[in-house]
């Protein structure tokens, strides 16, 4: 005998409630038939404090769900159909897996019965995610409404568990719903408490001995992109360790930490085209996964046999793309900074940062003369100039390919810390405008640095601003196609380089965002862009959700610009006094 309707609602909204007793907060909902258990049970369980968002578009919703996380490092439910809408939701799942954010990605099933039989919309969506998730989790085969209550608890339990775990990352539940799907919103539900398991405390790992790495030497502090657990405790820690040793730190631009008050060189990866101009390193500590930069693991690469050690934040994985065979401790920066012993900086360390410094210092006033705030607009210049224009508490999300890159390079230093956020885990350019709607959704503002053919990529992202509460701002680089193939080395004979690699579109691309309601204009020169961006943080414009500002460049012209920034004349400039 097959289930009521209210049997599959009362089962949705215990799961649900189950999940709010952890500490879910936010859900994002797609549309569908088979869902429709989890969507009633949503709308009920907003009255009690869970947000709920909507979206027609299971990818869009799958990278705004990113964005939310990414923002305060809870987990995020997406709930979608069966089907091809959970293949959909692939993409992020990648992302949230390499960037070990929590996703609880829940999506309605057939029961067993129709499986394998040729039954409409019934596929193996449970093996869709599995090789990128913690765990593949499902219900009863037989319908989710024969679950007890002790299996609904004890399945949140294990989910949650898993999805902030070490490494925290996504996990799929797969929930087979029997028909009939559709029950009244306002019938009530049981009130019965659903039991809890005891979470297991995963062991900490054992430490590694402090010494490998000598305070009382010279060395060197590489930071790569922001993880989740790099906060607070991460940076006080960081502040005591170049305390203590004197260390230089080469920062990444989406570790967030460009503008503390710290020894910081963010030009490595021009300097580093003539290594020549830099003091000899001893030994080198990594923090996290490793910059973009390929000239910075080039010169690593060159360092030969001198120490060099990881510590990562929660994240046994290993993070060794140099295959140098540094030891590797998850245990966090700050257990290993407690445990070195007591002393003072060398004074060989101090010489070495101060070197270090000056470099950075020539190069930032050679860059300042290179990139002057006049003539049409170039990437390099407007990564330089965007940063400092843009107020240091609008938080800066940075899409893959060139706009990363160029504001690792060309970024001016900042006098305030600014976030600055990107998805590096997988590097895609999927899902960035709905990624920057979930994070302006959760901050209440953002910045979103992006191409045109990345904006493009993810159009349906514009639908957000019907349910944004926060202000979101779109900075467009529209050099028309994938500028980055422009700046590989790729032979150009007989190739149709325009058709297959850099795919110029004939989108408007202020066009397609006024059909969705969003203003935008044109910046047509560097000397516009300081009134441009004014314009778009004002307060006059603080009752729209989303902003658009299109920046025409020359992808050609900017990519030889680049070669001339990187291995000419800048030498010059650093031997200035």
């Amino acid at each position: 005998m097959g289930p009521d309707a209210i049997d599959n609602l009362h089962a949705a909204d215990a799961l649900l409630g189950a999940f709010m007793e952890l500490g879910l907060r936010r859900l994002v909902l797609c549309p569908g038939s088979r869902s429709a258990p989890l969507a009633l049970a949503a709308l009920r369980r907003e009255s009690q404090g869970l947000r709920l968002f909507t979206a027609i578009d299971e990818r869009s919703a799958a990278f705004f769900g990113l964005g939310l996380a990414r923002a305060n490092g809870e987990p995020v439910a997406v709930v979608t159909t069966s089907g091809t809408a959970v293949a959909h939701l692939l993409a992020a799942a990648v992302e949230a897996d390499r960037s070990t954010l929590p996703l609880l990605l829940i999506s309605a099933d057939r029961p067993e019965r129709l499986k394998n039989c040729g039954a409409n919309q019934t596929v193996n969506q449970e093996a869709f995610l599995q090789p990128v998730c913690r765990a593949l989790l499902q219900g009863p085969m037989a319908g989710l409404h024969k679950a007890s209550a002790d299996r609904l608890g004890n399945l949140a339990d294990l989910a949650w568990r898993l999805c902030v775990g070490v490494p925290a990352g996504p996990v799929h539940l797969n929930l087979a719903f029997e028909e009939p799907l559709h029950a009244s919103a306002i019938t009530p539900s049981p009130e019965a408490p659903i039991p809890r398991i005891t979470a297991v405390e995963l062991e900490p790992p054992a430490p590694i001995d402090p010494a490998v790495l000598d305070p009382d030497r010279p060395g060197l502090i590489v930071v790569g992109p922001w993880r989740r657990g790099a906060g607070a405790t991460f940076v006080g820690a960081l502040q005591r360790l170049v305390q203590r040793t004197a260390w230089p730190v080469l920062v990444d631009v989406a570790s967030g930490l460009r503008g503390l008050p710290l020894p910081l060189v963010s030009g490595y990866d021009l300097l580093l085209a003539d290594p020549s101009l830099v003091p000899p390193v001893d030994q080198v500590l990594r923090l996290g996964p490793m910059p973009a930069s390929r000239r910075l693991q080039q010169w690593l690469q060159t360092l030969g046999q001198i120490p060099q050690f990881v510590i990562t934040e929660q994240e046994p994985r290993r993070l060794d793309p140099l295959a140098s065979g540094a030891p590797q401790d998850w245990g966090g920066l700050a257990r290993w900074v407690n445990s070195l012993p007591q002393g003072e900086a060398s004074l060989a360390a101090r010489q070495m940062q101060a070197q270090w410094l000056e470099a950075e210092e020539k190069l930032q006033r050679h860059l300042d003369q290179k990139l002057p705030l006049k003539g049409p607009c170039t990437e390099p210049a407007l990564a330089r100039w965007c940063n400092r224009l843009l107020p240091p508490d609008w938080p800066v999300l940075l899409a893959n390919s060139s706009p990363v890159r160029d504001w690792e390079s060309y970024g001016a230093r900042l006098e305030a810390q600014r976030t600055v956020v990107s998805f590096r885990g997988a590097s895609g350019i999927d899902g960035c405008l709905s990624l920057a709607a979930g994070l302006a959704a959760e901050w209440g503002r953002l910045v979103l640095v992006c191409g045109d053919l990345a904006l493009l990529h993810d159009s349906n992202g514009w639908l957000w601003r019907q349910q944004l509460k926060g202000r979101l701002l779109v900075l467009l680089i529209d050099n028309q196609g994938g500028g980055i193939f422009e700046q590989l080395s790729m032979p150009r004979e007989n190739l149709d380089f325009e058709r297959l690699f850099a795919m110029p579109q004939s989108v408007d691309p202020l066009a397609l965002a006024a059909a969705h309601g969003v203003p935008g204009k044109n910046c047509n020169s560097l000397e516009q862009l300081p009134a441009a961006l004014a314009w778009m943080v004002s307060d006059e414009q603080a009752r729209e959700p989303m902003l658009l500002l299109r920046l025409k460049t020359d992808r050609a012209a900017d990519a030889q610009l680049r070669r001339q920034l990187r291995s000419s004349g800048w030498e010059v400039g650093l031997g200035d006094s």
